[in-house]
């Protein structure tokens, strides 16, 4: 299943995010600064495009490996998300900074720079899958808030990522009055 900008777009819409259409399709170069040589250390306040590639590298691990179009999804997403809304874009761009520093003190190297697999285990030995998601809460509160359930939430919420788990009409996403004159088993129908 092959998310796309226009699944992004439903997925900034159901969040409730006020997107101008110039914000998100025209250049991300005011929401996202360019990388610099200490990107880990500088910056922890905006959303480079080391923490972009940081929060693909998370994506990576909580999509399903069926869907495909997942960078270009994440980033129009995270640049609309953050858009107007600093102190969202500083909470996630330091709980992706406090991700590569968990990855640095156990594996000396950059979450995004990891393999899958060693991911997958940095975010299990933070306990990000057993912490509660809170803004202001501890590091894998704040990591489970601002990366995994966000990523997630748009996934889901999306046309495409609803499709995947059989939620035709996502809530946010206008499908018209025909979805709900529809039975489910013409859903599963098409789908055969």
């Amino acid at each position: 299943m092959e998310l796309s900008r226009r699944d992004a777009l439903a997925a900034l819409a159901a969040s409730g995010a006020a997107v101008g259409a110039g914000a998100v399709l025209g250049t991300d170069a005011d929401l996202v600064e360019a990388p610099s040589a200490r990107d880990h250390v500088d910056d922890s306040d905006s959303l480079t495009e080391g923490r972009l590639a940081t929060l693909l590298a998370v994506a990576d691990v909580v999509y399903p490996s069926e869907v495909s179009g997942v960078e270009e999804f994440v980033r129009t997403y995270a640049v609309g998300r953050t858009a107007d809304r600093p102190e969202y874009r500083e909470g996630m761009a330091d709980a992706l900074a406090t991700l590569d520093e968990y990855a640095r003190t156990w594996h000396d190297a950059d979450f995004r720079t990891l393999d899958a697999e060693t991911r997958a285990s940095v975010l299990e030995e933070m306990t990000v899958d057993g912490a509660d998601p809170d803004p202001a809460g501890s590091d894998p509160e704040r990591v489970r808030y601002y990366a995994v359930n966000d990523l997630l939430y748009a996934l889901y919420s999306s046309p495409t990522g609803g499709e995947l788990v059989g939620i035709e009409n996502p809530q946010g996403h206008p499908g018209g009055t025909d979805s709900y004159r529809r039975g489910p088993e013409a859903a599963r129908g098409r789908d055969e």
